[in-house]
């Protein structure tokens, strides 16, 4: 494959993903304890947070988009 190993697959994954190094170490943690569900509830969070700022981020194109619009269209 490209050489590197499951944990370092996973840690570029995770750092993929946006996880910050507090979120990184609370998962690798919860692994090494074996608590699947809470390494799971973490991770939903995580996405969660993602998810409002995609929204947020969305309805700050969609007010530039109207701008732009009205612009367009004002002659």
């Amino acid at each position: 494959m490209n050489g590197l190993t499951d944990e370092q697959l996973l840690l570029r994954n995770l750092k993929d993903a946006g996880c910050d190094d507090l979120t990184i170490e609370r998962y690798l943690k919860l692994k090494k304890e074996g608590r699947e569900r809470e390494q799971m509830r973490l991770l939903s969070l995580h996405r969660a947070s993602l998810l409002d700022r995609l929204h947020v981020n969305q309805r700050m194109i969609d007010c530039l988009d109207y701008l732009i619009y009205q612009m367009e269209h004002k002659q």
